[in-house]
């Protein structure tokens, strides 16, 4: 079991907020990424509040923060191409600034991508224009893009796109079939590229909140 909690203390203050883990190596701060029990954990955090962040057995991990800027860590595979996961747990953060996503990135091009189950208080396609829906799991999912630019990704700040599949009725727990996800963004003209890693993320940003999930593979 490994248990990973990130304050904003001195030293990282002295050396800027936490950007990515690519930045945060650079700048001598652990990263939080690695393997445990057969599955990649990512952890990242821009350094505010605090975070109490733990792989539990198999697939599962639990969080805990409390006034973070922004923060999302979760476990998965790296790399994460097409796969039907299915996922459960505990995520009672619906007053609160927080998403629970299928979450991962491609490079070439770079890509940042939400299959979104379930939020809080926020919406994360708010003012975004829908592109199209997609059917998948018993569900209809809204279809979104949006550009960030000059902002942390796996490959230090960069401009990027990001692709979002956000659920109509939230859930937490059942099945994503990432691949009717991935069809419905390229049917939309979103290109995807080389998969890198995919976690089943939990995401606050100016929030106080907890969750334990965990994920697994269904096998076809």
């Amino acid at each position: 079991m490994v248990c990973l909690s990130y304050l904003l203390t001195a030293a990282a203050a002295a050396t800027g907020a936490v950007a990515s883990p690519l930045e945060a190596l650079k700048r001598g701060i652990k990263p939080g990424q690695g393997t445990d029990n057969g599955y990649f954990y990512s952890y990242w955090t821009d350094g505010a509040g605090s975070i109490d962040y733990t792989n539990l057995a198999g697939g599962s991990y639990k969080a805990t923060w409390k006034n973070v800027g922004n923060w999302v860590g979760g476990k998965g595979w790296n790399p994460g191409p097409p796969k039907k996961v299915t996922y459960s747990g505990k995520w009672d953060n619906y007053k609160v600034n927080s998403y629970l996503s299928l979450y991962g990135w491609t490079t070439n091009p770079l890509v940042e991508y939400y299959i979104v189950e379930a939020y809080g208080n926020y919406n994360p396609s708010s003012g975004t224009k829908k592109l199209g829906t997609v059917e998948s799991d018993g569900g209809v999912y809204d279809v979104y893009q949006t550009t960030r630019t000059n902002q942390p990704s796996i490959q230090g700040t960069s401009t990027f796109q990001q692709f979002w599949s956000v659920r109509q009725v939230k859930r937490v727990g059942g099945n994503i079939t990432t691949q009717n996800h991935f069809d419905a963004w390229k049917k939309t003209g979103l290109k995807l590229g080389t998969w890198n890693y995919m976690i089943m993320a939990t995401e606050g940003y100016q929030s106080s909140g907890s969750a334990e999930i965990t994920i697994g593979e269904i096998k076809e």
